[in-house]
């Protein structure tokens, strides 16, 4: 178990992630903000805000260490509850400036528990969030997913699809992508290959969109449409994400652990878009569905 390579891909992931953004963005540049943990290790986050294209996005690193796993980390394991672990991670997280433009996060991450016969998983993944449906990007967003995962991207498709589910409004958060997590299948070289594969496809598939979006035209309706949408994006974050809940469980940087919140967002008091509408089509489109 080489952890030192996982730590030196992470930060490596980190640089790349924020050139390719930047890349795409043409404005703004990420600032940095490092950062250590009392009880152990630390994490580098970097920032985007105010660009032409992103309007506030962030790529994060963390090495942490703590005392016990929280119960956040050990869902299907709980036998694992209160041992000590080492925890490190990418996590990315982009709102575009752009209506058409989607949101996008991706994660990918390493858990290891300390002590006589140590246990170790991967997990990791992303997933779309449009506001508008453009079939052309949804299709080729899977394709990626399933250039990256290869024979697990059905499994793991469909994990992603159940997971990112709004369950208390009875709606998807977008159109998913890839989710996995307490992944060790075959030995650690084959489980550090898959969740690498993971990380380096996110950048590319994203940018891509975002190039053939970020110039459309769009008014005050189309903004209007993506705060409400931003708003069930902040509601599965702060209600169902497992990430969210291990950091603020595990006495994470709460800055970190929120860079993830848009700058803008609404809530409606039970609104509906008009039938008929591309708004309204959102809502089929973002319904589970085979995109290839």
């Amino acid at each position: 178990m080489d952890i030192d390579a996982v730590h030196s891909y992470l930060l490596g992931l980190q640089d790349a992630l924020c050139a390719q953004i930047e890349a795409v963005d043409g404005k703004a540049k990420f600032i940095t903000d490092t950062w250590e943990r009392a009880e152990g290790g630390g994490g580098r986050t970097r920032v985007i805000s105010g660009g032409a294209v992103i309007e506030k996005g962030g790529v994060a690193f963390s090495d942490v260490r703590g005392t016990k796993l929280p119960p956040s980390a050990t869902q299907h394991r709980p036998e694992l509850v209160g041992r000590p672990f080492r925890a490190m991670g990418v996590s990315v997280v982009q709102h575009p400036l752009n209506p058409y433009c989607p949101t996008s996060h991706m994660n990918v991450r390493f858990f290891s528990t300390d002590g006589p016969n140590p246990i170790w998983w991967f997990g990791g993944g992303f997933d779309l969030t449009p506001f508008y449906g453009f079939e052309e990007d949804a299709v080729a967003w899977h394709k990626a997913s399933r250039e990256a995962t290869g024979s697990l991207y059905p499994r793991f498709k469909k994990w992603c699809d159940e997971y990112f589910s709004l369950k208390h409004r009875g709606e998807n958060r977008g159109i998913g992508g890839v989710f996995f997590d307490d992944f060790s299948e075959g030995d650690f070289t084959n489980a550090f290959a898959m969740m690498q594969k993971v990380g380096s496809a996110y950048g590319p598939a994203l940018c891509d969109i975002l190039q053939r979006r970020k110039d459309m035209p769009y008014g005050a309706r189309e903004i209007e449409w993506q705060e409400i949408r931003r708003g069930r994006y902040v509601e599965f974050n702060l209600v169902w994400d497992r990430g969210t809940l291990f950091g603020l469980q595990s006495g994470g940087r709460t800055e970190s652990i929120l860079m993830s919140m848009p700058s803008r967002a609404r809530w409606g008091y039970c609104h509906s878009p008009e039938a008929g509408s591309p708004e309204a089509a959102l809502l089929d489109f973002i319904k589970p569905r085979e995109w290839i």
